[in-house]
């Protein structure tokens, strides 16, 4: 029996013939792939230059294996990208058929999904997310809407903007009943300030996929770092359309210094505080008039409506704080993302918006 994904995937993708890069070894004269001999010249840049006249490895190997290691799988169920955006576009081109083939997104969610999809020429299916239940997922509605075009769901939990997280029994109950129908692509950028890491289910499911980032909880934005987390043969048809090179020397070591396991404790540690900053923001917005509702947070940021959005606006921008400002958005959720930052940082977003009360 095939699997769910080679059923899905494009069939030029399947059948595709991917780039050879030129190969390399060590000790070995490198003259088969039109590189300049000697490293750039950029003094006081502050970088280390040491090879950079060379391309990079075909794809980061030794940064994969960490990665690989770091979220508890083996390298081959693992594709490292430049942010896990990068992962969004590889799927849907590799699943959807431009005019054909269509993705799920329940909205308000990440608006990404929807530019790759309209970028691939797929049709985009919105199951908005339940409101009046607190914005869950409507998994009985994505089941049921799923139609022969339908390949790919994409699923942001914790969601952005609101918070939120799905139940793991409704993950689960999702990605069996579109086993051997449809990929359920399962967004964790901000799972380490949740409780559940989706990547388990993996081990039940062959059409499951797993985004995940280094941007949000390890504070590597500035260095494009995601991965795409799937069975081996996800990760091969993935890796047929990613180009050679495409992670830089300069983005992997600094990754790599990351990942030392000596600094996992700092890194918790900083999570920990984070997700202590998101709760007294929740308390301190409750309790803020100016306020009509704040919604629940797994994730690094809260999400508020206000009375008068225009007092909002005016007050952080006196304070000069900059929030994520959705209260001109035509949906249903029209308010402000507001990220938690150091202690310090929301001292001068709360002092900001004591001004509403």
């Amino acid at each position: 029996m095939s699997s769910t994904a080679a059923k899905l995937v494009r069939p030029e993708i399947g059948a595709l013939k991917p780039y050879v890069a030129a190969t390399y070894a060590e000790g070995v004269l490198r003259l088969n792939a039109n590189e300049a001999p000697w490293s750039p010249i950029a003094p006081g840049s502050g970088i280390d230059l040491k090879e950079l006249n060379r391309y990079p490895d075909e794809r980061p190997w030794e940064l994969t294996a960490r990665l690989a290691d770091f979220y508890g799988v083996t390298p081959d169920c693992l594709l490292v990208t430049r942010g896990s955006s990068e992962g969004i576009d590889l799927l849907i081109r590799s699943f959807c058929r431009a005019g054909i083939d269509e993705c799920i997104i329940n909205p308000p969610t990440f608006g990404m999904y929807r530019v790759y999809a309209d970028v691939q020429g797929a049709a985009v299916k919105e199951l908005p997310l339940l409101a009046e239940q607190g914005y869950a997922l409507d998994v009985d509605g994505i089941i049921s809407n799923w139609s022969d075009t339908s390949k790919l769901a994409f699923i942001c939990t914790p969601n952005n903007p609101t918070g939120n997280t799905v139940p793991a029994d409704e993950l689960d109950r999702l990605c069996k009943a579109l086993v051997g129908k449809g990929m359920v692509v399962i967004d964790a950028a901000y799972t380490e300030f949740a409780d559940y890491d989706p990547t388990e289910l993996l081990t039940r499911y062959d059409n499951v996929v797993v985004l995940r980032t280094l941007s949000k909880a390890l504070g590597l934005a500035g260095v494009r770092c995601g991965a795409v987390i799937g069975n081996p043969e996800v990760i091969g048809y993935l890796q047929q359309i990613l180009p050679p090179y495409s992670y830089p020397k300069p983005c992997q070591e600094v990754v790599l210094a990351a990942l030392d396991p000596a600094n996992r404790s700092e890194q918790l540690r900083r999570i920990s505080a984070l997700k202590e900053q998101r709760e007294r923001l929740i308390s301190y917005c409750r309790s803020n008039p100016g306020f009509s509702a704040v919604l629940p947070s797994n994730a690094n940021f809260i999400f508020v409506t206000a009375v008068n959005p225009e007092d909002v606006i005016a007050a952080t921008e006196a304070a000069k704080v900059r929030i994520r400002d959705f209260s001109k958005e035509p949906t249903a959720l029209a308010g402000f993302r507001i990220t938690a930052g150091t202690a310090e940082g929301n001292d001068q977003l709360i002092n900001a918006l004591d001004t509403l009360k």
